[in-house]
């Protein structure tokens, strides 16, 4: 396990020198989403029609964030659970999208796509809503208001800390655990 800086957008290399388990902190501009605006975004490709953002390099991370205090630009901003989003990741994946933030493991058709198009899958800690939040210098509502804490975020991030959790190889850190401390 390796310790990386990353900054966004990411590029392919970026993406093959992590593997599971990998400690990172993002910093740079990455993009929030959640089921609605996921198949909105899915609904806009289908269609030809612009995205709120650029899809190529781009991190999703997969949050509702509580509305922020005075002073601060969002609000608690804990992980949402990913596999939600796991029906739309495969065509995001192929138009470009680098990286995605969330728990839980993804299945296997993510997984495999992942692999196809270079991209990986980062953990959040779940709990830790409130220390993320501190990792946040900016938050600015880009689209689908209407969902509220569904809405696409643009989020300005400075050392955002994250584990990789699947790696573009394969790697599974969900399943490597179970067979780690599987009693036989």
């Amino acid at each position: 396990m390796a310790s990386y800086r990353i900054s966004t957008p990411m590029n392919k290399n970026e993406v093959l020198q992590l593997h599971i388990g990998d400690e990172v902190l993002i910093s740079g501009t990455i993009y929030t989403a959640r089921d609605s605006a996921h198949k909105r975004i899915i609904d806009m490709l289908n269609n030809g029609k612009e995205l709120p953002f650029k899809l190529d390099g781009a991190i999703i991370y997969y949050v509702g964030p509580s509305p922020s205090k005075p002073g601060n630009p969002i609000g608690s901003a804990g992980p949402t659970t990913s596999y939600r989003m796991d029906p739309y990741t495969p065509t995001l994946l192929a138009n470009g999208l680098k990286g995605m933030i969330g728990k839980g493991a993804r299945n296997d058709e993510v997984a495999k796509s992942m692999q196809k198009y270079g991209a990986v899958y980062f953990a959040a800690t779940g709990g830790a809503a409130a220390l993320i939040a501190k990792s946040v210098v900016s938050a600015e509502i880009i689209a689908f208001p209407e969902l509220m804490s569904e809405a696409i975020r643009k989020l300005v991030v400075k050392d955002f800390p994250a584990i990789v959790a699947q790696d573009s190889y394969g790697g599974n850190i969900y399943k490597e655990g179970i067979k780690k401390y599987r009693k036989t």
